[in-house]
């Protein structure tokens, strides 16, 4: 006789689980097993199992629309079936097709011309970048898989002769689709003959009809609904790690309503099958926002996905849009459950500010709204707009680091550090333009390499035009283009402008022998480089070289379009390019030493005043904001035992509707105990369940390397 088993229960037999999944991956990965990027909810595969792609390069891989589409309907065809009883949902992903696919791009599409200033500037190009846009959900929700497979059938048929190999690629991907959902569907009516738990057996019976269902025909229920959306994001994120989940609370609450309106849905099973969804992958989900016309978009579904996150406890990407009229009991919700779980989950960008940048790009601000957070720090309109987001990245420290070496080889009689900032502006100016020739490259070419064949049938246009969603076949190209080390060089060029030149304590070589000898016998000197106020400590020079740089930046970046017509956006944003960045640069003016990181995305570097408040953070963030639609995220640490239950919850709140007011566009918030997170750093196998805020993400704090788990630990310690 089997107890009943609750919700709860299988939840936290789910997540015991992925702990285990968790460290088989580590293994898996290698000695070392790490992973600086989203905890990702591939299940490892059995040991028997392997894939081997056809290929038409001499290398030994493939590219192109034929071999792309033929090669995923095999994957599907062949990937293992997974079914977890204790989940709601069938289906999980256990081999990457992005990885099969490496190395991405073909080298007969050469670029080699943009190569010098790429490697000068340590520029990430974009070429080849794929997956950063946003699909539009209800296109799959009105035609389900088998009506997808009918408008690739029509559209074929409407351009024949014109896009063959495209139609055949498109519809080797939704075969393939098919193939595995009705794979499963068989395996869960199999498991249900076995199964004796009573709760269990009528669960897989649910999950074997609702499979059943929708390979041919579109979701009719809230659940077939989820079960549609995990599997459209699992065959994503299989082929390219797609993170594209968009605004969940919106496109699914037509299906609750109509639910709960029939009285087949209660609020417990929806929340249970959202904490499902979440485990299938580390997927970026909005919830809240605004309506076309400006009103409160929070809904029940809202607050379900807060609540799932808060009952599953595993890294998740949820993002709560905050303005003016939002509900302030989710703000509550959110905040409490921020400081009790300690899971980095939710973070919360700014509606008005984001909107309001995105129309300065000369759109309106009902399209505005309709934009959803989709990733790290970036938001895009569902299924019309493609943007390369969070891909394209330039290094202000190595083009200041060109540009110092350039003014000291060619200095002036009578030097300055405005000088030197005349030089700098000049070489972002060429980062730009060569920024700018690579999205067109990228742009012309992308369709040949690596078209995104899974996130194209819930756009619009690519199925209809008969062409990949790079090519010109969507309505909207907003390019997004991130600068990373403002602090860093911010605080340099505050450096030079305190100490530095005629009367001060070093000249312009002398500063150049320190750089260029990494500060060899003259730690004196460095320490002094460095006790210069920095960017974030409020009114310092450094903060008005950080104001001066990203308008500079933001200027460049928008007073033309790329030479082939598209839009560029600018934003601050790292990623997880702090070390690699700092890695390709000596030397800094700030002390910092050769090689090692710089700031993260737009925060001041740890140890940026020795009164750090949350306030302080927030005012230098704020004031850096490129203001065109694309975010300067702000990363918050605070200490888990701040007084979250006297008064701190509206606090908490408040300071975050401050924030966004005054021109923040996200917030990422970290709770971790400073003793806590420095014994997981010393021994990080000792807290395998331990999860931070890296940056747009969360991650389980032992799935990082020892490098990013200290930049995590530096920003974290020195925050609290």
């Amino acid at each position: 006789m089997h107890s009943k088993l609750t919700y709860q229960n299988r939840l936290d037999s789910i997540r015991e689980l992925k702990a285990i999944h968790t460290l088989q991956k580590h293994a898996i990965n290698g000695t070392d097993g790490y992973w600086d990027m989203d905890d990702k909810g591939i299940i490892p595969p059995p040991g028997d199992w392997v894939f081997e792609p056809e290929t038409n390069t001499p290398d030994g891989r493939f590219t192109g629309n034929y071999l792309c589409g033929k090669n995923y309907r095999k994957l599907l065809e062949t990937h293992p079936v997974y079914i977890n009883p204790m989940s709601s949902l069938a289906g999980g992903w256990m081999h990457s097709f992005f990885d099969i696919k490496r190395p991405l791009w073909d080298p007969k599409f050469d670029y080699s011309h943009l190569h010098e200033n790429q490697k000068k500037y340590d520029l990430v190009s974009g070429i080849g970048g794929i997956q950063h846009f946003n699909v539009d959900m209800t296109i799959g929700f009105s035609l389900g898989f088998g009506g997808l497979l009918d408008k690739v059938n029509k559209y074929a048929e409407i351009n024949k002769g014109k896009a063959d190999d495209f139609y055949v690629a498109e519809r080797d991907i939704v075969l393939g689709m098919q193939s595995i959902i009705s794979r499963h569907a068989k395996a869960a009516y199999e498991m249900r003959a076995m199964e004796e738990r009573t709760e269990i057996k009528e669960s897989l019976l649910k999950m074997a009809k609702a499979n059943e269902d929708i390979i041919t025909g579109p979701p009719k229920t809230f659940y077939e609904a989820i079960q549609w959306t995990a599997w459209f994001m699992i065959f994503a994120t299989m082929y390219d790690f797609s993170g594209a989940g968009g605004a969940i609370d919106e496109y699914l609450y037509p299906f609750y309503l109509a639910d709960k309106k029939a009285g087949i849905l209660t609020d417990e099973e929806a929340i249970f099958h959202m904490a499902c969804l979440l485990v299938k992958d580390n997927q970026y989900y909005q919830v809240c926002g605004t309506k076309t016309d400006g009103s409160d978009m929070t809904n029940e579904l809202s607050f379900f996905m807060i609540e799932a996150a808060h009952r599953i406890k595993i890294p998740t990407s949820i993002c709560l849009r905050v303005h003016k009229n939002i509900n302030p009991e989710i703000m509550k919700l959110s905040v409490k459950y921020l400081f009790e779980d300690k899971l980095g989950t939710p973070s919360y960008i700014g509606d008005e500010s984001v909107n309001e940048g995105f129309v300065k790009n000369g759109y309106s601000m009902e399209l505005a709204r309709t934009r959803a957070k989709t990733g790290c720090h970036w938001c895009a309109l569902p299924g019309t707009e493609y943007t390369l987001n969070d891909i394209v990245k330039i290094n202000f420290l190595a083009v200041f680091d060109t540009a110092l070496k350039d003014y000291i080889e060619n200095l002036p009689q009578n030097p300055s550090t405005d000088g030197l900032y005349e030089t700098f502006a000049k070489h972002l100016k060429i980062a730009v333009e060569t920024i700018a020739e690579g999205i067109d490259f990228h742009i012309k070419y992308m369709k040949y390499v690596f078209p995104d064949l899974v996130l194209n049938l819930l756009c619009h246009g690519p199925i209809e035009k008969g062409g990949d969603i790079s090519s010109g076949t969507v309505e909207y190209y907003n390019m997004c283009v991130d600068g990373a080390g403002i602090a860093t060089v911010a605080d340099s060029l505050g450096a030079v402008d305190t100490m530095v030149g005629k009367d001060k304590p070093f000249s312009w070589n002398e500063l150049m022998n320190f750089l260029d000898t990494d500060f060899e016998n003259a730690e004196k000197e460095r320490l002094m480089l460095n006790s210069v106020d920095k960017y974030g400590s409020g009114g310092s020079k450094a903060d008005e070289y950080a104001v001066r740089i990203s308008k500079t930046f933001t200027k460049l970046v928008k007073e033309k379009p790329t030479p082939g017509g598209r839009n560029m956006m600018p934003g601050l944003f790292s990623w997880a390019n702090t070390i690699p960045m700092g890695k390709a640069v000596g030397a800094s003016p700030n002390g910092r030493k050769a090689y090692t990181p710089i700031n993260h995305g737009a925060n001041p570097h740890p140890g940026f005043s020795k009164a750090d408040s949350p306030t302080g953070l927030a005012n230098a963030v704020a004031s850096v904001q490129p203001g065109y639609g694309n975010t300067a995220p702000l990363q918050l640490e605070f200490d888990p035992h701040f007084g979250i239950d006297e008064g701190g919850v509206d606090l908490v709140s408040s300071f975050i509707s401050t924030f966004m007011a005054i021109g923040g566009t996200l917030l990422n918030i970290n709770i971790v105990d400073k003793k806590k997170i420095l014994a997981a750093h010393k021994d990080p196998k000792k807290y395998p369940n331990l999860i931070v805020r890296v940056t747009g993400f969360s991650a389980y704090f032992a799935s990082l390397s020892k490098d990013f788990r200290q930049l995590v630990v530096d920003r974290i310690v020195d925050g609290l």
